[in-house]
């Protein structure tokens, strides 16, 4: 015997919606500087990936409801957690007499209690308020006006989790020039790419739509 598979798309959404909130994780603990036409931009290698999950967790809550989409943010702060601890075991255990990169794996991946606690908190803030408005400006608007609530939403969930993690994970430890170059610049450029992607947004939304039985199923009633 065996059970049946879900029919659509939310098995899809939701694996790469995990998969690229653990990847930017992992690149959040490289800080990158560029300096376009004079001026200084400070940013984490982690606004490179993570944008991408607020676009999926739109399609979530757009598609799916609150409910799924609430079912999915949670369990990738739940995993998010698991990967830190399990990263923390590898960096606990003993490294093999020829292994010569322990120094690196605990630089890069090594447990940092604040960065995780700021990372965990501020994605789980972000994505629900994220996912939040987007409902909430859904039940007002219906099917109209989806780019209203794809960046309506954007603009509150970024808000939210790029002010509490760069507060959390480093307030007295860098200046606070740094950190608001880094909440301003991180925001900017996150919200700024959701609006370039707004397009390619609109695609994704509306093949799902046209192509999620379950979806067509309400429009049709």
């Amino acid at each position: 015997m065996t059970a049946t598979a879900r029919r659509g798309y939310f098995d899809i959404v939701a694996v790469l919606f995990v998969s690229f909130l653990l990847l930017s994780n992992i690149g959040a603990t490289k800080l990158i500087e560029l300096s376009p036409f004079g001026a200084t931009l400070i940013f984490d290698g982690g606004a490179i990936l993570f944008p991408l999950t607020y676009i999926l967790g739109d399609v979530l809550s757009e598609i799916y409801g609150l409910k799924a989409a609430k079912r999915v943010i949670i369990t990738g702060f739940f995993v998010s957690i698991l990967a830190s601890i399990i990263f923390y075991l590898i960096q606990l255990a003993p490294p093999a007499a020829d292994y010569e990169n322990q120094a690196a794996f605990e630089a890069v991946l090594g447990f940092v209690p604040r960065i995780v606690l700021a990372s965990v908190i501020a994605y789980l803030v972000g994505q629900l308020l994220n996912a939040y408005v987007l409902v909430w400006l859904k039940k007002r608007s219906g099917e109209k006006n989806l780019w209203v609530r794809l960046l309506g939403s954007t603009v509150v969930g970024e808000a939210a989790d790029t002010a509490i993690f760069c507060f959390v994970a480093w307030l007295g430890v860098m200046p606070l020039g740094v950190i608001l170059n880094l909440m301003i610049v991180g925001y900017l450029y996150k919200v700024g790419l959701e609006a370039v992607l707004l397009p390619v947004t609109y695609q994704v939304v509306g093949w799902m739509k046209r192509h999620e039985p379950t979806y067509r199923q309400h429009i049709q009633h």
